[in-house]
């Protein structure tokens, strides 16, 4: 949700015929810079002018982005005269609109935007030659952008179209029942959600050493998010370690089955001395504090000490980022646990329920569709009720 794309009003799409259907062809756009885009250094983003947000800049960030391609192909960016994130587009063109219009979810994670006055930095941006014209509109997660300027596959010429919503929240709102309920998503990487109470307001100004993040939710509530760049990558670097060792040793063994053989071992071993730190990708608050391993005694050095130790490791470096008594403290009450690094591994489940002090429920995958599906649902539902 943090990338942006480029194009020219009016001129951003094509639709055409495909059979019984209009579909709209891309048409005077750029490619799509996303948030993995690491063109942004540090040097380059101390450069920037400091963010009047909770929020800090970082490389991917849509504005960060427009600033590194002001400084170095400044040619390229009066191409356009419109720019939002990929789904801001699909609106924009599904309902013709003049001007792209963004959520404020979306608008904070391009960073320079204000969530307490719902408004871009438009006088720090300006100072520094941004060219603030490209900003979209923006509006509240929930209201409609437009309706549908031509039919599109079954959905008929009229339909109300949502502003585009940041997927970070539409997944968290796809399965979190209550505000009571913390949502723990263990796929590559790992996210730990929490809805802030009514009323919680962050800090003014940003800091970038902080491991926790506020990110604007719905009816200008926030979310906090613990978000660590080591989950089910870090595992499966271990597993694909182990194949290589093996391999160097002259053994073909495949990656499924040091997989299955691994968490089998693990769960016979149900502690273990050993302490594995397994930032091997560092964090983002953090990003120079690599991985390690302490503890080690001639006891503990099994396949199975080691993998339960790297599970663990796992779940306390979110621990040691959002303290799990911080979450009661919260109102937390129960945790819904999610991703497919987690339903595939029963040991580090069992070191989930180990280490949050309340219930863990699994079984309801996030999904960001279901989630922006159930908001407009919802919402349209409430209106017809006044």
């Amino acid at each position: 949700m943090h990338g942006v794309m480029f194009w020219k009003t009016g001129q951003g799409c094509e639709w055409t015929k495909a059979g019984a259907a209009p579909v709209f062809e891309p048409r005077a756009v750029s490619h799509l810079v996303t948030w993995q885009d690491g063109r942004c250094g540090s040097k380059f983003l101390a450069s920037l002018p400091r963010p009047e947000s909770h929020l800090s800049v970082a490389t991917g960030f849509g504005c960060a982005t427009i600033f590194w391609l002001l400084k170095n192909s400044p040619e390229f960016l009066k191409s356009y005269d419109a720019a939002g994130t990929i789904h801001d587009y699909v609106v924009a063109m599904l309902c013709g609109l003049t001007r792209p219009l963004m959520s404020d979810q979306n608008a904070a994670s391009w960073g320079y935007f204000n969530t307490r006055s719902q408004s871009w930095n438009l006088e720090i941006l300006r100072d520094a030659g941004f060219p603030v014209h490209l900003l979209p509109d923006v509006t509240e997660p929930g209201n409609v952008a437009g309706r549908t300027s031509q039919a599109w596959f079954e959905i008929p010429k009229g339909t109300p179209v949502g502003v585009a919503l940041g997927d970070l929240q539409a997944s968290v709102y796809s399965c979190m029942a209550q505000r009571t309920d913390a949502v723990l998503n263990i796929s590559t990487s790992v996210q730990l959600v929490a809805s802030m109470p009514s009323g919680f307001r962050p800090a003014q100004t940003p800091d970038p050493a902080a491991p926790v993040a506020y990110f604007p939710y719905f009816d200008r509530t926030y979310l906090a998010v613990a978000a660590s760049l080591n989950g089910g990558n870090v595992l499966a670097m271990f597993v694909h370690m182990l194949v290589q060792w093996m391999a160097d040793l002259g053994l073909e063994v495949e990656e499924s089955t040091v997989y299955s053989r691994m968490i089998q071992a693990a769960a016979q071993q149900r502690d273990t001395c050993l302490t594995i730190t397994p930032t091997v990708l560092g964090e983002r608050h953090l990003p120079d504090q690599l991985a390690s391993v302490t503890s080690i005694s001639s006891s503990d050095l099994s396949l199975g000490h080691v993998t339960r130790a790297l599970c663990r490791g796992i779940v306390q470096n979110l621990h040691s980022m959002l303290p799990f008594q911080q979450l009661q403290e919260w109102g937390v009450e129960r945790v819904i646990g999610s991703g497919s690094a987690l339903s595939r591994n029963e040991v580090l489940k069992q070191e989930v329920q180990r280490a949050f002090p309340f219930p863990v429920s699994y079984g309801q995958d996030v999904d960001a569709a279901v989630g922006a599906a159930l908001v407009m649902l919802q919402r349209n539902l409430n209106q017809q009720e006044y």
